[in-house]
């Protein structure tokens, strides 16, 4: 089974190939399914120089060299017609060069917007990221009894893959994180990219396997670099007068701002899978151990004593 399951707008994107055996006929039909995907996959049309737009204006993103852009109608092609996703929006996605000789083995980043509020970033300086990394591991712990009683297997929250990093300047923040899931003797990559704008968070999260981890970082920066909200859209742009704040900062950014919402508390995430294994991960009880970190910290702030 070749399914990608995907869910926009959580902040967990994770790529996982299976590890369970399939007979002679299976990997027959498979490799002609990928020969096909593949074909189809090279006759879309790529923007491979110059500026494109994101979001009717709201964004740009200049094509480094070494990259090329697929707009958001073809985007959702790859990720419905040949990754087998459930039709959804997506702004565009970012491939290496050599995508084409490789997929849909290639890594790749896709591109999506939420418009929940302007972030503030007073917290970034102040954040212990090792406690926040334990809270995490935590709430994992205690929601995999619920997973297994559910079907699906547990996993474990290892570590950072890379630990998150703050660009004040550039309001430009990215962190990895490294999943084993029951079952699998290697890690899932996790890796997030967020570009934060006057209203919201442009999503870039990275699709690619542990292996792919060293490769994806040594292009983060000319990414990064190349991706940035339009005039009128920027950070600095921010209206207090008119403009929504979001309820988290970058801390609840990282640990999952877009859960956050009291709408998808009770909701549980459908995390990327490629390629045959159905991926659970999240839900109200990570976030309810997120809400009660922030307020804890920001309680002992007023109180130390408490």
């Amino acid at each position: 089974m070749k399914n990608v399951f995907h869910h926009f707008g959580v902040v967990l994107l994770l790529v996982a190939f299976s590890a369970q055996n399939v007979s002679a006929k299976d990997k027959t039909d498979n490799a002609e399914s990928a020969k096909t995907d593949s074909a189809r996959f090279q006759t879309l049309n790529y923007d491979t120089t110059g500026s494109v737009t994101i979001g009717l204006g709201m964004a740009k993103f200049e094509i480094p060299k070494g990259f090329k852009y697929l707009n958001g109608k073809q985007s959702e092609y790859v990720l419905h017609d040949l990754w087998g996703n459930p039709p959804s929006q997506t702004l565009g996605m970012i491939f290496p060069d050599e995508a084409d000789s490789i997929f849909p083995s290639t890594w790749a980043i896709e591109i999506t917007y939420d418009e929940d509020g302007h972030v503030k970033d007073d917290d970034a300086k102040d954040i212990k990221y090792d406690e926040l990394l334990e809270q995490m591991q935590k709430e994992v712990k205690e929601i995999n009894p619920e997973r297994k009683k559910q079907g699906y297997p547990t996993f474990q929250l290892t570590g950072w893959a890379s630990p998150p990093y703050y660009d004040e300047k550039e309001k430009k923040l990215h962190w990895a994180k490294r999943i084993l899931f029951e079952g699998d003797s290697t890690e899932t990559l996790n890796y997030n990219i967020r570009v934060l704008g006057r209203k919201g968070v442009l999503i870039l999260n990275a699709i690619g396997t542990m292996d792919q981890l060293e490769e994806i970082k040594s292009q983060i920066n000319p990414i990064l670099a190349n991706v940035n909200f339009s005039d009128g859209n920027k950070y600095a742009d921010f209206d207090s007068n008119v403009d929504k704040v979001a309820a988290y900062g970058i801390g609840g950014l990282i640990a999952g701002g877009v859960l956050l919402k009291t709408g998808l508390f009770a909701k549980i995430g459908l995390v990327l899978l490629k390629f045959g294994k159905l991926i659970l991960i999240g839900g109200a009880a990570v976030v309810a151990g997120i809400v009660k970190f922030f307020k804890g910290k920001k309680d002992n702030e007023v109180n130390p004593n408490a």
